[in-house]
């Protein structure tokens, strides 16, 4: 399997949502955010693992 960079978008997307969660895991109180941040966490691994896996995204 050929593993690809994934698009500078698809990077930043990943990270805002991996902070965002984290942050809400921290403590802080995030409406909608705070409720699900395992899953948001979740939700940007596994676009920057579908990046680096599918090419073009």
């Amino acid at each position: 399997m050929k593993l690809n960079a994934p698009k500078m978008i698809t990077w930043v997307i990943s990270l805002v949502l991996g902070a965002l969660g984290f942050i809400a895991l921290l403590g802080v109180n995030i409406p909608f955010v705070s409720m699900y941040a395992c899953w948001i966490i979740l939700v940007g691994l596994v676009l920057l693992l579908l990046g680096n896996m599918l090419k073009g995204l």
